[in-house]
């Protein structure tokens, strides 16, 4: 039984990264043009400047610029949390695909909560670099 509960929570715990993996570019661009935050998004684009890690709020997060496309052409800071994804090889050019949740800034806004959420209270993210998936 004690199997059956463990088995249990891990499908509920994985499930949240992996129900949705199909990126939606215009998402972002609809949140951009309509000022939204808050927004759950899924993109995929090359990353056209590599920011390294720094500290955050409460732990160090590693960050790049990407590229989205789709009716619009912006560019989105991406922020990590290196306590749960780990450093990721990340280089200019390489196209990514980012799962978390948009915030709108004027000059682009950025995607954050790229990672699993400890306390459970917010949906995981990821960050995917050359197949690998960061999260």
């Amino acid at each position: 039984m004690r199997s059956a509960r463990s088995s249990a929570l891990l499908f509920l715990l994985l499930g949240g990264c992996a129900v949705a993996t199909t990126p939606d570019n215009q998402a972002v661009c609809d949140a951009y043009a309509a000022a939204r935050s808050h927004v759950e998004v899924i993109v995929r684009g090359p990353v056209t400047r590599v920011l390294g890690v720094a500290p955050g709020r409460v732990s160090p997060h590693e960050g790049f610029l990407m590229r989205v496309r789709a009716r619009c052409d912006l560019t989105v800071r991406v922020e990590s949390n290196v306590f749960f994804t780990g450093r990721f090889p990340i280089a200019r050019g390489e196209r990514v695909q980012v799962k978390g949740e948009y915030e709108y800034y004027p000059r682009g806004g950025v995607i954050h909560w790229t990672h699993r959420d400890p306390r459970l209270r917010h949906q995981g993210g990821y960050v995917e670099v050359g197949g690998h998936w960061y999260g």
